[in-house]
This record gives C-alpha cells, structure tokens and sequence, in this order.
C-alpha cells in the first residue's frame, strides 16, 4: 500500500520515476549495499517532532543528526517518535520511510550535506523499495527549504 501511494505520488506531479525493489534497502548499509552506491548517497529521512509538531529531514545516509545545530536552527531539541507515531503521519513503515506521499502534510527540509552527490536514493515507501533521484529532483518534488544539521 505505501509504495503504491508512493507511485500515485509520483503520477500527480506528472513524474515517471521507476522505483526500485531489493531484497532489503531497511537500513543505510543494506540500501548501499542493494543499490551499488556509497552509504553517502542514500538519503535517509528523519522524522522528528519539534515542540508539538512533526517536521522530516532528508540527510545524506553516513551523516548524523547534529542536535545543537539542530536546535540552534529550529529553536527546540530533537524528538524521535515512537513507531506508531511514525507510520501514522508519513503512512510509511519504518525501513520504508520517504518524503512522498506522506499521510499527513509536514515541512520537508533537506540538509546541506545532500549537495555533495549529483543523484540520491531516497526510501519509497518500503523496507525493500528506493527511487533514484537527482538531488534538483528531490528538491523541487518535496523540499521546504534547505538546512544545516548534519555533523
């Protein structure tokens, strides 16, 4: 169901993006791994909740989260939600988590460190499943804005 709302994301903006199936793409080295790309290339998306409302961050898969830059940017610390939180704002299962198609509508931000790479391979709505995108792509299909949060 995820990918498919994926796909009908996709069908919307007037996109024909092929998304990409794998045995597992769950975690940042086993999508690098699947995909054939370094772990910098994955672009793995953060959902966070900030005071009471939630936000997501696209980084470049072997950063991490900075939380004083991160606090300093959006004037509150970091939350990580809970599961079941997770799936019932963006519709996605953890593992599977993406910009697109989100259940609920939230700021997407990319950060900074996504710039270094001419295309990334964000989740798609599965643990299995990745779209290649180049990262003008990605900004113009979901991006709020650009940040600053990685280490």
């Amino acid at each position: 169901m995820s990918v498919q709302t994926v796909r009908n994301f996709f069908a919307t903006k007037h996109k024909e993006i092929p998304i990409l199936t794998f045995e597992d793409t769950s975690t940042v080295a086993k999508a690098a791994e699947s995909i054939g790309v370094t772990p910098g290339e994955i672009a793995k998306s953060l959902l966070l909740q900030v005071k009471d409302d939630f936000i997501m961050v696209l980084m470049s898969g072997d950063k991490r989260l900075d939380n004083r830059k991160f606090k300093d940017r959006f004037k509150a610390k970091p939350k990580m939600p809970e599961v079941e939180q997770v799936l019932k704002i963006t519709g996605h299962p953890v593992g599977g988590v993406c910009p697109f198609g989100l259940k609920e509508e939230i700021p997407v931000y990319l950060d900074q460190s996504l710039r270094a790479y001419a295309k990334v391979y964000p989740a798609a709505g599965a643990p299995n499943a990745a779209v290649g995108l180049k990262v003008e792509e990605l900004e113009a299909l979901v991006a709020t804005d650009w940040v600053d949060v990685a280490q």
